[in-house]
């Protein structure tokens, strides 16, 4: 199979990119990356030259149910044919390289390509053999250079988690989630109604057990208490004022229970 993949068609309603690696070396890796591809909504792949020839078996075993994409993969002889209906092309570059080139971050990239993809062009990311990399002749065909800002002493990642990360960042730039929500389970959020109404309850309870008896510090002492249940990071004061609500409420319980002859023990 040679020439543009079948997904290609479904461009117009799915502007994701292609994904090309370029004489990748092992059929797992192949298939460690359409698994990758799979999770970040990339669903078009194209092989270039692929050391061991192309279908192979083990690329379908590490796929992990991303069997369609890899039935979808196009076989092209050279990296100028895998990209020659594209109109942008983006290469991954992990190496400095004397080359005058628009160089982007995963992030960036991922931000440009979702704007590439809205105006209806079609476009490729390139990766590199696990070895080596792309080489210069392959980079001549990119417009653009993707470098992750990873840990400059330690940059070493395979293949598929290469994808990956392109793969998350493409996901993410279009994705709605809010970066962080409350999980609630099968309850709900409190409205401030209910929360004063705890407040008042609680408070109620502090002053019957004697434990705002200091009227110079109740005001403050009320408000830490108030503080303590407005927010969800607890200090050691406040959990200090905690243990005092406790030990005092228990105690009045105990004194208010001997003197209606009630046993507690």
């Amino acid at each position: 199979m040679t020439g543009r993949d079948e997904g290609a068609d479904l461009y117009p309603i799915d502007p994701s990119p292609v994904v090309i690696l370029v004489r990748p070396q092992l059929a797992e890796n192949i298939g460690s990356v359409a698994r990758a591809m799979g999770n970040g909504g990339l669903f078009h792949l194209r092989l270039v030259s692929p050391r061991d020839g192309w279908p192979q078996d083990r690329a379908f075993r590490t796929a992990s149910g991303a069997v369609r994409i890899l039935e979808a993969a196009s076989l092209h002889e050279t990296v100028a044919d895998a990209v020659a209906d594209l109109h942008r092309v983006f290469a991954t570059c992990p190496r400095p390289r004397h080359i005058v080139k628009p160089l982007l971050t995963a992030r960036g990239a991922a931000a440009e390509l979702r704007a590439i993809g809205a105006r209806g062009l079609r476009m490729g990311l390139l990766f590199g053999p696990e070895r080596a990399g792309l080489d210069n002749d392959d980079i001549a065909h990119a417009d653009s250079l993707i470098r992750y800002p990873l840990n400059p002493g330690f940059m070493s990642l395979n293949l598929a988690q290469a994808v990956m990360v392109m793969a998350y960042e493409w996901w993410m730039a279009g994705e709605a989630v809010p970066s962080r929500v409350l999980q609630t389970h099968k309850t709900r959020v409190a409205t401030k109604s209910e929360l004063e109404n705890f407040l008042a309850h609680l408070i109620a309870e502090c002053d019957a057990s004697g434990f705002l008896r200091n009227a110079p510090k109740r005001p403050g002492m009320v408000r830490n208490i108030r503080h303590f249940f407005q927010r969800g990071e607890v200090t050691e004061q406040e959990l200090r004022t905690l243990h005092g609500i406790v030990t005092e409420l228990a105690h009045g319980h105990g004194l208010r229970a001997r003197d209606s002859g009630i046993e507690t023990g």
